[in-house]
């Protein structure tokens, strides 16, 4: 409901400026020296409502998904093979309840039969929660703490079919799907709040659509593409002249910091960082240099930040190497698939510790940072080129002072394109 009278107010304020304009222009006198001005800064939200998500979806590559009998190893292997972060859970139609209760139908262009049902999104999170679980359970029935590596039989944990681990990750709870006719304004509001991708129908025959909805329970299409915030993080890069006003103020000015930061020290081990990351939810981790205990989850903030851990790390990780890389340390695992990476395979392969060298190596040391002071703009521009869903915020020493995720910055976006909307509501409403 709250959506829906936000949506409500946004559309009486468009048309209360569409108004005005026609009026202005229908007098034939001489135009106000700041008609222009207004028109721009209008021009803020107007392009983010007349853009539909339908666009962004077409643009997309067919729909990456698994069947529900599909084990975990075979979905991390689709993955890595995709280069996706994210797959669709498929199922045969009649016999599954979807993620949230939703009903996400692909049918027959041709005939409208029903073919499949989308029964849920999963990611390397919930695969990851999956393998700590089983770490969890280790550690509390060993008289005596076992290797962390030795702890989880990940063979045996990879092998369950995937529709067991829906809804592991909080974001997995809930299909998200978005009506092509949304605009790229009600899909960031819907992003800004923590979703980070939704199914949008190519052809949309939703049963219980509701105008001004964007998000839908139960859809019948015949091919779906998958929207991320990504997507709409580079549609606003390449529309930075509409966005100027906004992108020239610093990330801190806007509220995009967020200072809350979780960390592990350099020396956590694999399947600890695994752990850590179930447990606050996140897909990613900064590195830090830090004597603190390995197996403590710290805050970041002040700390040297040294790399970045992520699910995308676990993703590249070979198959056969990963029972045995559990447990090894963050650093020297960042390194071994780095080597992976570079096609380095006796080092990747190596028993000890050792370092990755050449290219991959510096492509793995470098990390993507701003300050406080960085423009907004140039975050997106970042994110956008480095294909990274959050920026480590670090001061003058380089010390960590926050992080810039995709949430925040489409969440001040929108919130400072709407607020323009009302400053100028206001101005011609008096």
């Amino acid at each position: 409901m709250a959506q829906l009278r936000t949506q409500a107010k946004e559309q009486r304020q468009q048309e209360a400026l569409h108004g005005h304009a026609g009026h202005k222009e229908g007098t034939g006198g001489e135009k106000d020296p700041g008609e222009s001005n207004k028109r721009a800064r209008a021009g803020l939200c107007g392009v983010l409502r007349e853009r539909k998500v339908g666009e962004l979806a077409r643009a997309k590559r067919r729909l990456v998904e698994v069947p529900y009998t599909a084990t975990l190893a075979h979905t991390a292997s689709a993955l890595l093979a995709a280069r996706v972060s994210a797959v669709a859970v498929a199922a045969p139609p009649g016999h599954w309840i979807g993620a949230g209760g939703s009903m996400i139908l692909e049918s027959d262009p041709t005939t409208g039969a029903v073919r499949k049902h989308y029964i849920g999104v999963v990611n390397m999170l919930d695969i990851l929660a999956h393998i700590a679980e089983a770490g969890d359970d280790a550690a509390t029935e060993a008289e005596t703490p076992a290797f962390p590596g030795e702890a989880v039989d990940l063979d045996r944990r990879m092998a369950v079919p995937v529709s067991s681990v829906i809804g592991h990750s909080l974001e997995g709870l809930t299909l998200w799907t978005l009506h092509p006719n949304t605009s790229v304004l009600d899909c960031m509001e819907t992003f800004s709040k923590g979703v980070h991708r939704a199914l949008v129908p190519l052809e949309s025959t939703a049963d219980n659509a509701v105008a001004g909805v964007a998000v839908e329970l139960v859809e019948s299409a015949p091919g779906y593409r998958m929207v991320t915030q990504m997507d709409v993080v580079r549609f606003l890069h390449a529309h930075g002249a509409e966005l100027k006003g906004i992108l020239s103020r610093a990330v801190s000015d806007l509220g995009a910091v967020n200072e809350a930061i979780f960390a592990v020290a350099s020396n956590t081990s694999v399947i600890e960082a695994i752990r850590t990351m179930r447990a606050t939810s996140l897909t990613a981790v900064p590195v830090v240099d830090s004597p603190v205990d390995a197996q403590i989850l710290q805050d970041g903030r002040g700390k040297k930040v040294v790399e970045t851990f992520s699910a995308t790390d676990l993703r590249d990780c070979p198959a056969a190497q990963q029972q045995q890389w559990l447990g090894i340390s963050v650093t020297e695992f960042k390194k071994k698939v780095s080597a992976y990476r570079a096609g380095n395979g006796s080092a990747a392969y190596s028993n000890t510790p050792t370092a990755a060298t050449g290219e991959g190596q510096q492509r793995q040391r470098q990390m993507v940072t701003c300050s406080p002071d960085s423009t907004l703009g140039e975050a997106i521009e970042k994110a956008a080129a480095h294909h990274v869903h959050r920026l480590w915020v670090v001061n003058e020493e380089g010390l960590l002072a926050g992080v810039v995720s995709l949430t925040d910055v489409l969440r001040v976006v929108r919130e400072a394109a709407i607020g323009e909307d009302q400053e100028l509501l206001d101005i011609v409403s008096s």
